[in-house]
């Protein structure tokens, strides 16, 4: 039996496996079906498009930067199970609100879109960061105490597929169902997520409870600035923060692209994001065959190459698709029917392929590399630089959109990041092997 199938079958894992899962299915269905909803049915306008979309994920980053810090202090001096059923239960609370603003932009298109639906659904996505923000450093800091030394990665894997498969899962329904069935979903998904979260075995802090600082300033900085000083670390955070970036100009650029440089509908913007999410987890399980198990940087570098590589290469088929300027938008038979989408899906797979063998070992790293007690506050600092890092990149993507840079010649914009993280990962390659 291998350790993947292990793992999968132990209490030790499985709760917090399905937990995540859930929680991130919920994320993707409700930011999706509010993003794909106001694109496609709100906006007429590219840049007014892009600038909408990179406001939704300037919103759900946001509680990263400013509450990271608490969320890894929480984490570390507190029992991890039970901040986990008190986040889940706060899902129900915050999806019942996002599943009003959804209903209310279906039935309420005009003022009541304006003053109540938009600033409903936009509040809720806030509200899913904060829940996001408290249980990110829970999900990967709780693994070494739950598993045992060689597990890790393969757990580290697990979740990050898991994580993807549940993107893949939620972005799907966004782009397929009516918004109305999306506003019952996030609902029953956040009920569900509370009860799998009930599930989680105790995981008791391994430090003495320290006070607390509730100063989110300060403990910001002194938290990145004390976890930073590690090498190893610092280059693993540096790398993951520029993946992540790349991550999101991607993300925003997906549904204004899909609509109107390729005039396809919501469900091929869907569809894109639904290869991705398929390309990370397919990459997050090779990156563990390919290292058996062993935590190392070793292929970072060529991986992140290669995603740049793919990255230009779907840039190069958005130039050359030919548009159907005044038609219907083409459906998901209509558009994979086309001579270059083939080429183009296996580009947008060979990015996120990439992608997740890059990003695994380097959250393993962050996990592995410290003692157990400060993992979570490791991954809250991870967390705060990978946010920061996420909106400056969403703030580029609105400049570049405002100053009338297309969507498909943003994408260069990650290409050239790409060599930036290729760089730090051979870097961190180099640390690796000094302190072997």
């Amino acid at each position: 039996m291998t350790t993947s199938t292990h793992l999968v079958h132990s209490r030790r894992f499985l709760p917090l496996f399905v937990t995540q899962l859930l929680g991130a299915f919920n994320d993707n269905l409700f930011k999706n079906a509010m993003v794909l909803y106001v694109v496609y049915s709100v906006y007429s306008s590219e840049a007014a498009e892009a600038k909408f979309s990179a406001i939704a994920s300037g919103v759900f980053i946001l509680p990263f930067f400013v509450l990271s810090a608490l969320a890894g202090q929480l984490a570390d001096m507190r029992d991890k199970a039970r901040i986990i059923r008190i986040v889940k239960a706060c899902e129900i609370g915050i999806m019942l609100v996002g599943g009003a603003g959804l209903l209310l932009a279906r039935y309420r298109y005009g003022l009541g879109l304006d003053a109540l639906a938009i600033p409903l659904m936009l509040t809720a996505l806030f509200a899913m960061g904060v829940h996001s923000t408290f249980f990110g450093p829970i999900k990967y800091a709780i693994l070494p105490q739950h598993l045992h030394e060689d597990e890790v990665l393969a757990g580290t894997g697990l979740v990050e597929a898991g994580t993807y498969i549940a993107i893949l899962a939620g972005t799907i329904l966004a782009g397929w169902i009516p918004v109305e069935w999306a506003a019952i979903g996030v609902v029953v998904t956040a009920v569900l997520g509370w009860f799998a979260g009930r599930q989680v075995p105790p995981a008791p802090p391994l430090i003495d409870a320290q006070p607390m600082d509730f100063h989110l300033v300060r403990s910001s900085i002194r938290l990145v600035a004390d976890t930073m000083h590690h090498r190893r670390v610092f280059l693993a955070i540096m790398a993951i923060s520029f993946f992540w970036t790349i991550g999101a100009v991607l993300f925003i650029q997906f549904p204004p692209l899909a609509k109107n440089v390729l005039d396809a509908s919501k469900e091929v913007a869907s569809l894109f994001l639904v290869v991705f999410s398929v390309g990370v987890a397919i990459g997050s399980m090779s990156i563990n065959a390919l290292l058996k198990g062993t935590v190392s940087a070793r292929y970072a570098p060529f991986s992140v190459i290669m995603m740049g590589l793919f990255i230009v290469a779907f840039y190069a088929v958005c130039r050359l698709w030919t548009g159907h300027p005044g038609g219907a938008l083409l459906d998901v038979a209509g558009f994979v029917s086309e001579p270059l989408a083939a080429p183009l899906l296996l580009s947008l797979l060979g990015i996120a392929v990439a992608g997740g063998m890059f990003v695994v070992p380097l959250y393993a790293f962050l996990t592995t590399t410290v003692p157990k007690s400060q993992t979570a506050r490791t991954i809250a600092a991870n967390n705060i630089v990978n946010s920061g890092a996420m909106v400056i990149g969403s703030l580029l993507a609105v400049g570049l959109s405002a100053a009338h840079v297309t969507v498909q010649d943003q994408l260069l914009l990650g290409a050239a990041m790409c060599l930036v993280s290729a760089w730090l990962g051979r870097l961190l390659f180099q640390a690796e092997c000094e302190a072997a």
